[in-house]
């Protein structure tokens, strides 16, 4: 259950100050048709869905927005209603041939709300999203390019660019732009763009058709699938022999297509679901590639170059053949290693010129034009070397065509070694995307549920409403329900539940998880882009796309970087140039095969490549990936940087009561009558009274009261007549012609019921107990009291105590009664209680707190706990609490376990410390490295960095700032924290 709430989290925004309402999931009922309406008809009508949302005032609670909610439902032609008591909001998708706006407005207010429509913010579904790969980025100023591009592109509304992944996100305006013209942009930058998916992707596919060899058998298919209902659009590409299709998954899906298609073909043609090119894996593996075969191609050349300047000129024998002078003073050896040295600097050294020149087209500078420069330097003044050598019969030099093809070839070595290990950093992901079973077991029922035929298809063709076979050890293939069957379902690899959990006809399943021992047969309810699988991943993919704030002090540092390292080298050079000119220094400083200007070049060239903007373009979003992607290995899902940064700050912790320190699963334990009835009697009008209420307690009471019926699960209750439900009170209604009061001590003294001195005495006792005591009041008299218990988590004292010795301190925030409150509280091992508290009350509380100074974490499950979640520095929403909870909230604990806050924070810190080594690795390297380039211990220790060395120092700080990343892959929850479990386990 928990992680299926994540599925609301598709359509999660970065503004976390309001709701999406179209974020809450649904189950769509279609219109009811009049007798004689065709399919075509149908479909026609299906086709021309309209939204509107209106603003309704008066709600109070979740009751009120349930009132609202069914009663819009129950018109004809309404698609999907969702209603935000937050906001005051409803949204509704209608089909304009059987309802209209007008009467949807009067059908709230015959509720008893206000409404009124709202006409301007109808077009917010204009929005859409794009994930693009882009090709080329080295540094943050490559993604700072890639930014600026957007900005001035009507319609761009916000990107985020992910370095490490080299991907990016981008949200816009579908109405005034189309991808196609952003990934102009980006390509208008000087990267190349490609297409990974779009907002539209959901509903869509493409299939493959082999067969057909006439146009005409292409039109007939199309028209053909053009025809079938849900069917939005179709195209044909005869030439690729793919079909792409879009269409509404309620009403068909992928099988219904494939039929249609051999059909047409009576046999002939064969269709399949359109061969998948591998996505991002694809790519990373052919960057793996390109890398190592130009770091093969450099190696073969450079080995002869580094040999014939480095090894042969100490060996007698081969030094006299490479000395040998063919023109002049040019020698067989300067000749071979400028041939050998040409392909390096500009066949396989050519990516460096042409990033370069992308980058200084768009006025940036990044990390090829420092390589090209240096290379450039050492490369020319060989040849220059070269030329005059044989154009003279005195001049004597020495070539450096070894520093720049051993350069090229580190740096070619280092960004191999880099794209290796960042591939590593996105593991997660792959590990989540590889949990989907590749087939299925599809079952044909007949009209009695019996099994009639079972055959094996493509996971990727299961449609809404299959049934399923699940057989023991085998994967479940989609989300759904239990139909038949019972068993043990594995779900440790989506939630990370350690335990098995049981599953029987009614439960839900969770796409990817394994059943252990018992057949199960299951109704597919979510597929493909829809699960709780591919939610997850895209919520992990967009958190590591975020960036952490601390990000912006590399894209500071990123924007003088290399201006200031090229300033740098030239300086470096014209100083030791200088020196050596006007003889500031000894001669014997000098190397015997080199002159003065020779050794300042080196001094300046070994500046200009040590430099390395890509470590500490690295250092934060390969940190975060990892820690984000290990989070959601745990059931941690931590929605990016920004939520990662603020969690490992917190020092005080908001706690709800119910449903997260509590288990959130009320039980009535007692029930004192103080009238002359029946517990059935007066069960009847409690539950006829509480009946329409979304309140746990009052959900806690309508089951209790279904054991004196005398049928459990079809129990008729008497008509309640003026429903009110008033909010942190309880709720009031008309039965049997009695006014019915079920609520707090504070409802009874609004409403002028008097308290007598027992059900006071009673009140205290329960309270006494860590119960909540509710009145209930029968035609203005207290008839009786009714104690209910929600127990503690077995785990809370112990996490609580486990906060207290991190120095966090813990608050008790809750609605609850001030007796219960405390009484919990006081078990768990918390000071500080606020009772009675309404939502807005909650959020304020979490204000004050960060007044005083406090990181403020929030912790909740229900709707009144998201204003709180908002306002709060980090809001952590329980799993298994409401959609609205988990919309609003930073990050979301699968499991519903508390330990889980501690398991949040505990890798928030040890990823935000990854990051700080990173950073100081990164910038220490860089200021230690550019002094030692530039000759400062030349002086006293003769010790200088030859170029070659230089840049392979520059390679070798990018590979290392991901593999301190990759060393979080290792982390571990704080070992207290498993001797709860084994302790939890024992208790159950």
């Amino acid at each position: 259950m928990a992680a299926a709430k994540i599925l609301t989290l598709a359509c999660f925004r970065n503004e976390r100050s309001r709701t999406d309402l179209s974020a809450r999931p649904h189950y769509p009922s279609m219109p009811k048709y009049p007798k004689g309406v065709s399919t075509k008809e149908k479909e026609k009508i299906e086709g021309s869905e309209s939204k509107a949302l209106f603003s309704v005032i008066g709600m109070t609670c979740s009751a009120c927005a349930g009132s609202v909610e069914k009663a819009i439902k129950r018109l004809p032609g309404i698609r999907e209603a969702v209603v935000d008591v937050l906001n005051n909001r409803a949204q509704v998708i209608f089909y304009p041939s059987f309802v209209n706006e007008e009467q949807i407005r009067e059908t709230i207010e015959d509720v008893g709300f206000e409404a009124s429509l709202i006409q301007d913010e109808t077009s917010e579904g204009s929005t859409q999203v794009c994930r693009v790969r882009i090709k080329g980025m080295t540094c943050t100023t490559c993604s700072n390019s890639v930014e600026a591009s957007l900005l001035g592109v009507q319609g761009f509304k916000k990107v985020q660019v992910a370095l490490a992944t080299e991907e990016a996100e981008i949200q816009y305006d579908a109405k005034l732009i189309s991808y196609i013209e952003l990934l102009k942009a980006v390509d208008d930058s000087g990267f190349e763009a490609e297409l990974i998916s779009t907002g539209e992707d959901i509903s869509r596919m493409q299939l493959k058709v082999d067969g057909i060899s006439l146009s005409d058998s292409w039109e007939t298919i199309k028209s053909s699938l053009e025809a079938q209902p849900g069917v939005q659009t179709v195209d044909v590409s005869q030439t690729l022999q793919k079909i792409s299709l879009s269409y509404k998954p309620d009403m068909t899906g992928p099988r219904n297509f494939i039929e249609v298609i051999e059909s047409v073909g009576l046999g002939r043609f064969k269709a399949m679901i359109y061969p998948e090119e591998g996505g991002r894996d694809s790519h990373k593996h052919e960057q793996v590639k390109q890398y190592y075969r130009a770091f093969l191609w450099s190696l073969i050349f450079t080995i002869p170059v580094f040999l014939t300047s480095m090894v042969f000129m100490y060996v007698p024998g081969i030094k006299h053949v490479f000395d040998t002078k063919i023109m002049k003073m040019l020698t067989v050896g300067e000749v071979l290693r400028w041939v050998l040295a040409t392909p390096v600097q500009f066949i396989i050294g050519w990516r460096f010129y042409y990033g370069s020149y992308k980058a200084l087209r768009h006025g940036s500078a990044n990390m090829d034009v420092l390589i090209a420069l240096g290379t450039n330097a050492a490369y020319f003044y060989s040849v220059y070397i070269v030329l005059r050598a044989a154009t003279s019969k005195t001049f004597e030099g020495t070539d450096f065509f070894e520093t720049s093809s051993m350069l090229i070839c580190f740096v070619l070595l280092g960004k191999y070694l880099e794209v290796l290990a960042k591939g590593k950093t996105s593991a997660a992901i792959a590990k989540l995307m590889d949990l989907a079973p590749e087939t299925a077991t599809l079952l044909t029922l007949d009209t009695d549920g019996n099994v009639i035929n079972e055959k094996e298809i493509d996971s990727r063709l299961i449609q809404k409403n299959d049934v399923l076979k699940v057989l023991p050890g085998a994967k479940v293939a989609c989300d759904g329900f239990v139909i038949r069957g019972q068993s043990y379902v594995n779900e440790s690899m989506i939630t990370g539940e350690s335990r098995p959990v049981p599953k029987r006809k009614g439960d839900t399943v969770i796409g990817g998880t394994v059943n252990q021992n018992g057949v199960l047969h299951i109704k597919a309810t979510r597929v493909g882009s829809e699960s709780a699988l591919s939610q997850i991943v895209r919520l992990v993919e967009s958190a590591q796309m975020a960036k952490a704030p601390v990000q912006k002090l590399a894209d500071r540092i990123s924007k003088f970087f290399v201006p200031l390292v090229i300033f740098l080298s030239i300086s470096t050079w014209l100083a030791w140039f200088l020196a050596g000119k006007f003889n500031t220094y000894p001669k014997s400083w000098i190397p015997s095969s080199m002159d003065s200007f020779q050794l300042a070049l080196q001094f300046g060239i070994s500046v200009m490549v040590i430099a390395c903007p890509c470590a500490l373009g690295l250092a934060t979003p390969t940190a975060v990936m990892v820690g984000t992607g290990i989070g959601a290995s745990q059931g941690v899902l931590i929605k990016g940087g920004q939520a990662l940064e603020s969690a490992h700050k917190v020092n005080c912790i908001v706690f709800d009561k119910t449903g997260t320190l509590t288990e959130g699963k009320p039980l009535v334990v007692s029930t004192r009558l103080l009238s002359q009835m029946t517990l059935r009697e007066f069960y009847e009008l409690v539950a006829a009274a509480g009946i329409n209420s979304e309140h746990p307690l009052a959900k806690a009471v309508v089951e209790y009261a279904k054991k004196f019926g005398e049928d459990e699960e079809n129990q008729i209750w008497p008509e309640a007549r003026e429903f009110a439900a008033i909010t942190g009170h309880g709720v009031k209604a008309i039965v049997r012609n009695q006014e019915i009061l079920v609520g707090n001590k504070s409802l009874m003294l609004d409403q002028g019921i008097a308290i007598p001195i027992e059900a006071e005495e009673l009140l205290a006792e329960a309270e006494d107990l860590a119960q909540t005591g509710i009145l209930v009041s029968i035609g203005g008299t207290v008839a009786g009291i009714i104690a209910i218990s929600d127990p503690l988590k077995p785990s809370a004292r112990d996490v609580i105590s486990i906060l207290k010795s991190m120095n966090i301190k813990s608050i008790v925030v809750t609605g609850d009664n001030k007796g219960t409150a405390h009484s919990i509280a006081k078990q768990v091992g918390i000071e500080t209680v606020i009772a009675e508290a309404k939502p807005e009350q909650k959020s304020e509380k979490v204000k004050e707190l960060q007044a005083e100074g406090y990181i403020v974490a929030m912790v909740g499950d229900g709707i009144n706990d998201s204003p709180a979640l908002v306002a709060a520095d980090v809001g952590m929403a329980i799993g298994a609490g409401t959609d609205i909870a988990i919309e609003a909230a930073d990050i979301v604990l699968m499991k519903s376990n508390l330990e889980d806050v501690i398991t949040a924070i505990d890798l928030s810190r040890k990823t935000f410390s990854r990051i700080r080594l990173n950073y100081v690795w990164a910038l220490g390297y860089n200021v230690l490295g550019i002094p030692i380039a530039a000759g400062a211990l030349y002086p006293s220790l003769r010790f200088r960095l030859p170029p070659w060395i230089a840049g392979a120092a520059m390679a070798a700080s990018s590979v290392s700032v991901v593999c301190w990343s990759l060393l979080l892959k290792n982390y571990k929850r704080p070992k207290k924290l498993d001797t709860l479990e084994v302790r939890e386990i024992r208790v159950e």
